[in-house]
């Protein structure tokens, strides 16, 4: 589990500014206030003073943001209890999945379907736009986001399509010290229960498992689609878990 959080610590910040504060690495997206895209990470064992919690929280609050953190509980164990006695409140609890090469199951597109990385930019505008519809935030893709998906450096990007329409995608960050997160996995709804979140999560993970991944992780966002990651070799690990002040 440090592992997996270490990886985290190095890739997170891509993109990002990030401020060193007491046990915490803030990190902060410059002209995106989404809460998911600025938050702090503790160190390992992190047991922050009462003035830590509070300088962590004036830095978020100087730039606007909502002062947040995501980590996975099993590397600072104290650290929920002392946050929630500072005024921070849980927003969720997500499951921690991982996947070694010998547990991976494989899986094919359904018939009809074809995976594919995306070739042009039109390619991850349209990947891109799915993904968020999937995820019921607005489908608009800017030129700049586009020019960062394309540039992602080790980035694996993976895209469903039916007929030459693009119904779904998904995507493995770089491989760090043989681990690497899967993410993103969408399936626009007239599609869903077909198998292609299946498909698209088989396909990265082998992916990532031929070019030298010996743990491939992932945190679902509800019990459904963890049952797509669990019949593709996905097993619980531990849990993540994300808190804020309002």
């Amino acid at each position: 589990m440090s592992a997996i959080q270490a990886y985290v610590r190095t890739t997170a910040p891509r993109g990002r500014e990030t401020e060193r504060i007491g046990p915490f690495l803030a990190t902060y997206s410059p002209g995106n206030s989404h809460p998911m895209l600025n938050y702090a990470i503790p160190d390992d064992g992190a047991k922050p003073t009462a003035a830590e919690i509070d300088a962590l929280t004036a830095a978020y609050r100087r730039r606007d943001l909502l002062p947040r953190l995501e980590y996975f509980t099993d590397v600072a164990p104290d650290l929920e209890k002392l946050l929630v006695d500072a005024g921070y409140e849980l927003e969720r609890r997500v499951p921690l999945m991982t996947c070694a090469p010998a547990a991976r199951v494989d899986r094919p597109a359904p018939a009809g379907i074809r995976l594919r990385a995306p070739e042009s930019a039109e390619d991850f505008r349209r990947m891109r736009s799915a993904q968020n519809t999937a995820f019921g935030v607005p489908a608009e893709i800017s030129d700049e986001e586009v020019e960062q998906l394309k540039a992602g450096a080790g980035v694996r990007h993976l895209l469903a399509e039916d007929a030459g329409s693009v119904v779904g995608g998904g995507l493995a960050l770089e491989i760090v010290d043989g681990t690497t997160e899967i993410a993103g996995i969408a399936v626009l709804e007239p599609y869903r229960g077909r198998g292609i979140a299946a498909a698209l999560t088989a396909h990265l993970t082998r992916q990532v498992h031929e070019a030298g991944a010996h743990t491939a992780f992932l945190t679902p966002g509800d019990l459904g689609i963890g049952n797509v990651y669990a019949s593709v070799g996905f097993r619980p690990a531990g849990e993540c878990v994300h808190l804020s002040l309002n």
